[in-house]
């Protein structure tokens, strides 16, 4: 078994449902530490946060991941345990397998190699591991990059390693991500009989035109390789389940994945303008997930253009779509973000997988691409 496949189950067999990462980042520290890595354990409220460095100065590279998982949703769904890897058909099995315990130890094991080769390298290599990616994300990278922020800490260039190839290792680039917007909006009626309308007030017929006109905008025609800022509705409730009570409240839970044309605070300011005009007896509350970023064209784009190049035998499609990651928080310090990581056909599914091949190329993968930033012939 290689070291890559090794280390990997060793992470599937720590059942770290986000926030606990189960002793996952002790283990990947005192790994680090043997190969010259100076590691320093941030933890906030329940989660654990791991900055590993080895060198000084820039330019700074960070390999950005986590070690949380998803539930594992019913044990006996699984055709083995999810926290008992299991290789079949030349497939591991495991919750984390592809998000994101095979990125994790991908970067581990390509860190370990590089420092051993290079061990004099300019700049300075880094991982940044969360066990808060796949839940609230408040304790995580969020509050690092608030850390980090606080005392200077530079960040130049970061690789993170989720799970986005669609087909083959390799066959798609994460350039940038959109932000995401999320709210819950409660319109107040007055409650009465359907039977005496003229006794009540019916918040859902009040807000029908807003909501037509939320999903039917067109917000804005898209940004270089963003697709266009989309709202959806996920949610509808009102009513006491009677069929004969117009319901006293209405609340509405919508998500905005949005581009670069819009920031946060704008979409607030207008979604607020359009409820007032609409004369609605409201409130909206909003959790901003994250704002949108895109990495230009630039010696980080271009050396992963080229290794995904030669490891997939084609021009890796460059993407801005999928959610969001913890990206989000790192490209505000100033960062240049990128994302290349396995298929995701299987993430957060009933036995989810990861291609043994492709666990067994990403250290590579993701070597190359380090040494044609960091290595000192190659230095910016």
């Amino acid at each position: 078994m290689s070291d890559v496949v090794e280390l990997t189950c060793e992470l599937i067999a720590r059942p770290s449902v986000t926030p606990d990462d189960a002793g996952c980042q002790a283990m990947l520290a005192e790994r680090l530490s043997r190969a010259g890595f100076a590691c320093e354990h941030l933890r906030f409220g329940a989660v654990d946060n791991l900055w590993a460095t080895h060198g000084r100065g820039g330019p700074v590279l960070v390999l950005l991941g986590h070690t949380d998982v998803v539930p594992p949703g019913p044990r006996e769904a699984w055709a083995s345990g999810p926290f008992v890897p299991e290789i079949r058909d030349g497939l591991l099995y495991g919750r984390g397998a592809a998000d994101m315990k095979s990125g994790v130890a991908g970067f581990v094991v390509a860190a370990e190699h590089f420092v051993a080769a290079h061990p004099d390298h300019p700049g300075t290599l880094a991982l940044l591991l969360t066990s808060d990616e796949e839940g609230d994300a408040i304790d995580g990278v969020r509050r690092v990059a608030e850390h980090f922020r606080q005392r200077g800490q530079r960040i130049d260039w970061c690789i993170t390693g989720e799970p986005s190839s669609t087909a083959v290792l390799g066959d798609l680039l994460r350039v940038g991500r959109r932000g995401s917007l999320s709210a819950t909006l409660t319109v107040r009626g007055v409650q009465g009989h359907v039977a005496y309308p003229q006794l009540a007030r019916n918040p859902v017929h009040e807000a029908l035109p807003l909501l037509a006109e939320l999903t039917a905008r067109e917000w804005d025609d898209g940004y270089e390789s963003f697709p266009p800022t989309s709202l959806q509705v996920s949610n509808i409730h009102a009513g006491t389940g009677a069929t004969n009570v117009v319901p006293g409240t209405l609340e509405v839970q919508f998500n905005l994945r949005f581009n670069p044309h819009w920031t946060a605070d704008r979409l607030v300011t207008e979604i607020e303008s359009m409820c007032v005009r609409h004369g609605l007896d409201h409130q909206l509350s909003w959790h901003r997930s994250g704002e949108p970023f895109h990495t230009p064209e630039g010696p980080l784009r271009m050396a992963a253009r080229e290794v995904l190049t030669a490891f997939a035998g084609a021009a890796p499609e460059e993407s801005t779509g999928g959610g969001t990651s913890d990206a989000r928080f790192i490209a505000p310090l100033g960062a240049q973000c990128i994302e290349i990581g396995p298929v995701n056909a299987s993430i957060h599914k009933v036995d989810e997988h990861v291609r043994v091949a492709d666990l067994e190329a990403l250290p590579g993968l993701y070597l190359a691409i380090i040494e044609r930033l960091l290595r000192a012939d190659a230095a910016i």
